[in-house]
């Protein structure tokens, strides 16, 4: 009898009272948990200087036109080109940011010099995970530099529910001024080769985009006064990045 007595408290004793936890609580920690998710799956946008870009959503990574890499180098999930100048198409810089997933989207005459990728033409959409890029022509109608018969493009991204328009080395175009519901128009400004800032202005009217971002600035051709100029002209929010830094896209 005693013997049980003792067993009884003992058991009871090894029993504590689980703590109680309110419904304010509750609903904190899972607001808290969700928004880290909602922070974790936004898109962001990074310039790396003249015509650099680099797009990343949660853990996909997209360089496009890897150039003169200064920051540490990260795996890319999709590395872009634009065309085969030297200043877009970098061997050594897309060496840098490619791992054995890495996969290059670029034209013909880059995934040829590469010898792998996957080669992408005006109006061709290539689908990677949830990714859609698709290819907008990039020429100079007027210019010798980038010929239209050469079939070199500039991209529409499609990730995280975000349109991103990246021009490449272009004029002002009629298939440019077509684009409809891009979220953010990566434009170039430095004139000579791609658009003055006025012209990029003037796509910018066409477009209509939510954002725009200037490029093609810096180096070789083009100053931070032609990205003012674009900022003043463009009649849409401009965002002019320093290099090196981030947006949220959100």
């Amino acid at each position: 009898m005693i013997l049980s007595v003792v067993l009884g408290l003992v058991v009871y004793g090894c029993k504590k009272e689980q703590p109680v936890v309110k419904e304010a609580e509750k609903t904190e920690k899972t607001e808290k948990k969700e928004t880290g998710k909602e922070t974790a799956m936004g898109v962001s946008l990074q310039w790396l200087g003249h015509a650099s870009f680099k797009i990343r959503q949660d853990k996909t990574i997209i360089y496009i036109d890897p150039w003169k890499l200064k920051e540490p180098a990260e795996e890319a999930t999709l590395v872009l080109v634009s065309h085969n100048h030297y200043d877009h198409y970098s061997a050594e810089d897309i060496a840098k940011v490619s791992g054995p997933e890495t996969q290059l989207i670029a034209p013909p005459d880059v995934v040829s010099k590469e010898r792998g990728g996957e080669a992408i033409m005006p109006g061709v959409t290539v689908k990677v995970g949830a990714v859609g890029i698709t290819g907008v022509p990039a020429y100079n109608p007027a210019k010798q530099f980038h010929p239209k018969a050469n079939n070199w493009v500039g991209f529409v991204i499609e990730i995280g529910g975000k349109r991103i328009y990246y021009a490449g080395d272009t004029d002002i175009t009629d298939e440019m001024v077509a684009l409809k519901t891009i979220d953010v128009a990566l434009l170039p400004v430095g004139g000579t080769y791609t658009m003055s800032a006025e012209e990029a202005a003037e796509a910018a009217k066409s477009i209509k985009p939510k954002k725009a971002v200037p490029y093609h600035y810096g180096d070789i051709v083009g100053s931070r006064g032609d990205a003012d100029r674009f900022a003043k002209l463009a009649g849409c929010e401009v965002k002019i990045l320093k290099a090196g830094e981030t947006m949220s896209l959100e």
